[in-house]
């Protein structure tokens, strides 16, 4: 596992325990998963992401609900709601990171962390919302 993937993983475990108890510190709540973490990971992009998709949360759940047609962001499941924010977050402000890394990472942690049918459906909304958020680079690797 390389140190963004671990960064990730860390963040969507942040991610997720916020959601479990929005008034923890988010600091605090990155330092613990931080503490338990095995493998590699970068720690500042893991606060990056983390504390990042937190504090825009509200943006970001805007931008997921619109995406989403059939499903309200409060009754999706915490693993794939928390990892649609994270990825989300990092479409919006890491441009360096291409499209399709974002999707194929996201999927990867749906696999391991969210249900039988989380890794389907975190795709599908991440690839409508990496459409309206990035267009050319999502058009461009739609090219057959």
């Amino acid at each position: 596992m390389g140190a963004r993937r671990g960064a990730r993983r860390v963040a969507l475990q942040v991610l997720y325990a916020l959601d479990l108890n929005p008034d923890q510190p988010p600091a605090a709540a990155l330092q613990a998963v931080l503490a338990e973490h095995d493998g590699p990971a970068d720690p500042e992009y893991a606060r990056t992401l983390a504390l990042g998709a937190w504090a825009e949360r509200d943006d970001l759940d805007a931008r997921i609900r619109s995406a989403s047609r059939r499903w309200k962001i409060e009754r999706m499941d915490r693993v794939d709601r928390s990892l649609l924010r994270l990825a989300t977050y990092e479409l919006s402000v890491s441009d360096d990171v291409p499209v399709p890394v974002v999707l194929d990472e996201a999927v990867e942690l749906a696999r391991e962390f969210g249900s039988e049918d989380s890794p389907r459906f975190v795709n599908g909304l991440l690839d409508r919302i990496a459409r309206d958020l990035r267009p050319r680079e999502s058009r461009s690797r739609r090219t057959p």
